[in-house]
């Protein structure tokens, strides 16, 4: 990087997008099939005390809000997640940085659709006329039919461009977002048992294991898509003042949102279904449509029932059309490296087609492997939490190596909200359990053979690179040991006493974060590196 001057790769994106369209696109990335079906896995792994688990969920992700909030403001570009590292460490961080962020995002929409077709099936006229699940859970060939319908209509929206993606987006948001608060008005109203929060053990009849364990289950996966503003920052209209507004507004409504359901849930549900546990809150033979509606009608409220399936497919589809978008910005920011498919990063009338259709095509391949919604809940936590911990380490090399860039807005403490925030997104990897760990773990491995295969054929000299990059495999290695020696997981074998295992967690994250920090690029690449994108930031100044 220090020896060749900047190339520019990508087209240029369309600026679009106002303050409330970013909002939107974070809220409703926030509000998806994690409402329908969160707070019922959380009562399961936690019991009461899964109150908790939201609560200490949206402080992790609430420091990290803080630091997407810093960099998206500050480096307004599309796919920006995946591309912070590139600027703070290289090309080899910032490939593995967007690498796992578009893991996790392009199997979020299949994840959807999954969800709002299984919704839709309990229906008894669809099931009975119709099957699109079959009774192990999986598509049928009509169903299968369904999901690429969705995914078609989902890529279309986005080829309209970010701004119709984004303005359909907002109407679908504000329904999302009332019927979760109709809910708990309602369901609050006809049945509140206040002694529920001490029945079936106690308040933490699992202890904070279950506390823990309810964190990857559903409630960070849930509470994950705060960062999608900062995915579009390239086609915001004006980021320096709206970014960090809607980043940290979405995490505050969702994180709220979301207590609030589960603290309905369990005081919703019969005294009689709890006593003895947590295992069945809502019977032994819960109804198929979901939660939410099981509860609905068990308090009498049958219109809200139906309200309730309308949304089972609402909310998933709004939060799919999303990601489909997001994935599409995050190769495109790939497709910024020498290593990568310049067509990646080609646009058409300010759109980025080509990522658009690889999402898509990469969207409906994952219905073959992946077949319901739990399938992939942890091992798509597990890769937003490698995506979130890259933030701030490269967020404190950029202090150092480009402190004297304007930045609209700042984040707090940086000194002690950095680290913290690097062991909030180790923590949470680690309470997702061995089994998926070392999977994600493979994950990267494959993905760093396909960049170096593209680095073969670009002809590129990355040897001198990897000094800055190297410190990902003491990181990613360490945490998959960890986690073989930790509590949580199908691979836990409990050698690490209770509590002593998060202290292991945090003292080695502090030693990786730091050693990260020290290892960035020098001020001269940094600048270097942020050039590479000035057709995009070109446009927002032309836009002032």
């Amino acid at each position: 990087m220090s020896t060749t001057e900047p190339t520019i790769r990508g087209g240029s994106l369309e600026r679009s997008i106002g303050f409330y369209g970013l909002l939107f696109v974070s809220l409703g990335s926030i509000i998806g099939s994690g409402w329908l079906l969160g707070a019922l896995n959380a009562a399961n792994i936690a019991g009461p005390a899964s109150i908790l688990s939201w609560m200490l969920a949206a402080c992790m992700l609430g420091m990290l809000a803080l630091v997407y909030a810093e960099l998206g403001a500050t480096y307004p570009i599309a796919g920006g997640p995946g591309r912070f590292a590139y600027y703070s460490h290289g090309p080899v961080a910032g490939f593995v940085a967007g690498w796992a962020s578009w893991l996790q995002a392009v199997f979020i929409a299949p994840i959807e659709v999954l969800a709002a077709i299984t919704y839709v099936n309990s229906v008894g006229w669809v099931s009975d006329h119709a099957k699109l699940v079959d009774d192990n859970a999986l598509l049928t060939h009509r169903g299968l039919v369904v999901a690429v319908i969705l995914m078609v209509i989902f890529t279309l929206m986005n080829l309209a461009g970010a701004k119709f993606m984004s303005e359909g987006n907002s109407i679908v948001v504000i329904w999302k977002t009332a019927v979760p608060i109709l809910a708990i008005g309602v369901i609050a109203s006809l049945s509140f048992h206040g002694g529920n929060f001490t029945a079936g053990g106690g308040f933490m009849p699992y202890g904070w294991h279950g506390v823990f364990a309810a964190l990857p289950g559903g409630v960070v996966f849930a509470l994950q898509g705060f960062e999608q503003a900062a995915q579009l920052a390239g086609e915001a209209k004006d980021p320096k003042r709206d970014l960090s507004r809607a980043i940290l507004i979405s995490m505050g409504i969702g994180a709220l949102l979301y207590t609030l359901l589960q603290i309905v849930l369990i005081a919703g549900v019969k005294p009689s279904d709890v006593s003895g546990g947590w295992q069945h809150p809502l019977g032994k033979d819960p109804s198929d449509y979901g939660a939410w509606y099981t509860l609905a009608l068990a308090v009498g409220a049958t219109w809200l029932a139906t309200v309730l399936i309308i949304d089972a497919v609402i909310s998933p589809a709004g939060t799919g059309i999303v990601y489909v978008g997001t994935s599409a910005r995050l190769s495109y920011a790939l497709g910024e490296e020498d290593e990568m498919p310049q067509a990646l990063a080609s646009t058409r009338n300010g759109v980025p087609v080509v990522s658009i259709l690889l999402a898509a095509v990469i969207g409906v391949v994952a219905f073959g492997p992946f077949k319901s919604w739990n399938s992939l809940v942890n091992v798509v936590t597990g890769a937003t939490a490698i995506m979130y911990a890259f933030a701030p380490v490269a967020l404190a090399a950029l202090h150092r190596t480009d402190g004297d860039r304007p930045r609209p807005y700042r984040c707090p403490m940086p000194q002690i909200l950095l680290p913290a925030a690097f062991c909030a997104a180790n923590m949470i990897i680690y309470w997702g359990g061995y089994n998926y760990t070392w999977k994600l773990a493979c994950a990267l491995v494959v993905g760093l053979a396909i960049f170096g295969i593209g680095s073969t054929r670009a002809d590129t000299n990355l040897t001198d690179e990897l000094v800055h990059a190297w410190w990902i495999a003491p990181w990613i290695g360490g945490t998959v040991v960890i986690g073989a020696l930790g509590r949580y997981g199908d691979g836990a074998h409990l050698w690490l006493p209770e509590w002593v295992d998060l202290l292991v967690v945090i003292v080695f994250s502090l030693a990786i974060f730091f050693l990260a920090a020290s290892l960035a690029i020098t001020r001269e690449d940094t600048q270097r590196a942020i050039e590479r994108d000035a057709h995009q930031l070109k446009a927002l100044q032309e836009l002032a």
